[in-house]
């Protein structure tokens, strides 16, 4: 299997690996800085260099075999250097973090719970449990967390049991959906938010800038939808 480097380094740009493996769907290497698409978020980009020949690495997927890097042309034991478009994976990034601040507002001012996302680099969206639908309070809620996003809070990540994680209330929200392993990952925003998440993340909300609302709209019972664009 794959070494996922990006879980204990979103800031990884660069790394060199071994192909392991090439089938009809792409290469796999033995470690890789390549976020595979997951948990509504979208796969890095790329390329992997082989002395003066570069592969474009055009999609990143898990598999039952690895992480699968959508590129052609390299062969088993090959040797590579692998570079991520880092503009764009920083910017996922901070559309990540601004997402968990977001659900964290909105999670302690009404309850709800997230029942879907996209993270994208220019407009992201949440799916809330909100029974009402009110525009002005959704506004509110984000002006809230632009609040907090300013703040500076630090971001962490933290690997706890499976026992321990399913102890705290806010997190087995989101917990028990995680396949079962021994550990859990978790992304702590200090003093703001405590999920589970597989994701890249920045090293503080200042990282982010500020969030603009850019629509928000009802997608069935109970289901809010939620579209939100980084300013910068």
């Amino acid at each position: 299997m794959t070494e996922a480097l990006y879980l204990n380094d979103s800031y990884m740009r660069s790394f060199d690996a071994v192909v392991t493996n090439v089938d009809d769907t792409g290469v796999y290497l033995d470690r890789t800085a390549f976020y595979p698409r997951s948990g509504g978020q979208p796969s890095d980009l790329g390329v992997l260099i082989r002395g003066d020949q570069v592969f474009r690495v055009e999609g990143v997927e898990p598999s039952e075999h690895g992480i699968c890097h959508r590129a052609h042309g390299l062969s088993p034991g090959d040797k590579v250097k692998g570079e991520i478009d880092w503009e764009r994976r920083y910017r996922i990034m901070r559309s990540h973090t601004a997402c968990h601040v977001l659900s964290a507002v909105i999670f302690r001012e009404t309850g709800a719970l997230i029942t879907g996302n996209q993270i994208d680099t220019d407009r992201s969206r949440v799916d809330f449990s909100l029974e009402s639908f009110d525009r002005s309070m959704i506004e509110t809620y984000v002006r809230m967390a632009n609040d907090l996003i300013k703040e500076g809070h630090p971001v962490r990540v933290r690997l706890m049991t499976r026992d321990e994680a399913m102890e705290i209330p806010d997190l087995v929200r989101l917990a028990k959906n995680v396949p079962e392993r021994e550990s859990v990952r978790v992304i702590e925003i200090e003093g703001v938010d405590l999920q589970a998440c597989g994701g890249t993340h920045v090293r503080n909300t200042s990282e982010i800038g500020e969030i603009r609302l850019v629509k928000a709209e009802n997608k069935g019972k109970s289901n809010r939808r939620v579209y939100f664009e980084l300013v910068r």
